[in-house]
């Protein structure tokens, strides 16, 4: 099951010569034919599929890969656009009509708590055959107010089977937020002024013991001379 995988992400990352080509987002959206045949891909259209909320269940033979392209460690930078590749296997008997894409942004110890419901993406004409694989491109941005940490990213993929709608999950693992503009966030610059006021008034402590010390010490040297003084 490992090579499996292994080498549908092998296919994913070499999307290009695929039977499905790669569905890219551009001002005038093309459709691109594979080299060795296979089915229509991707028109991306800016509307918004209504499905609501609803979930569907998988349909069986319908594998899934996600790759971050040239984001191993899969950084997301708050208020810029992060883009993610979603490879399909189809191994059903029947045509895949590929809808739309969504995904939302959930604390990582509890995906209960919803941070953000990221902006969907729709698919025209996007049809998958069987025994063939495709590669969608899904871009999102998170919101730039968005404290930087660990978060969980939960990705679907909607799509028509003989009619039916289903969906199945792509990602389901953490990201990494970080601030985009600055060089220092304002919790950094915060720690670091924190850490300036303690050293400082840790200074002034130490140079008030070395004052009184001080004092201690020219005090009993002044009594010891008053004292050696009468006796003489």
């Amino acid at each position: 099951m490992a090579i499996r995988v292994f080498i549908f992400a092998f296919l994913l990352l070499a999307s290009p010569f695929l039977h499905a080509v790669r569905c890219q987002l551009d001002s005038e959206v093309e459709v691109a034919e594979a080299a060795k045949g296979g089915g229509d891909l991707g028109i991306v259209s800016d509307d918004v599929h209504d499905y609501g909320d609803r979930s569907f269940s998988p349909a069986p033979g319908i594998e899934t890969v996600c790759v971050f392209p040239k984001n191993a460690a899969k950084l997301v930078l708050a208020g810029e656009e992060t883009e993610l590749l979603v490879g399909l296997n189809n191994e059903g008997d029947s045509n895949m009509n590929v809808i739309a894409i969504r995904a939302s942004v959930h604390l990582h110890f509890d995906h209960n708590l919803l941070v953000q419901n990221l902006t969907g993406q729709v698919f025209n004409n996007a049809s998958v055959p069987p025994a063939a694989q495709a590669t969608f491109q899904y871009s999102f941005t998170v919101n730039k107010y968005l404290q930087p940490g660990s978060f969980d990213l939960v990705g679907t993929i909607i799509y028509e089977i003989d009619e039916q709608p289903h969906q199945s999950l792509f990602y389901n693992g953490t990201i990494e937020v970080a601030e985009a503009s600055g060089f220092l966030s304002i919790e950094s610059v915060f720690l670091v002024t924190l850490g300036i006021a303690l050293l400082g008034l840790c200074g002034l402590w130490i140079y008030g013991q070395i004052q009184q010390f001080s004092k201690g010490t020219a005090f009993a040297q002044s009594r010891f001379r008053k004292a050696n003084n009468k006796k003489n």
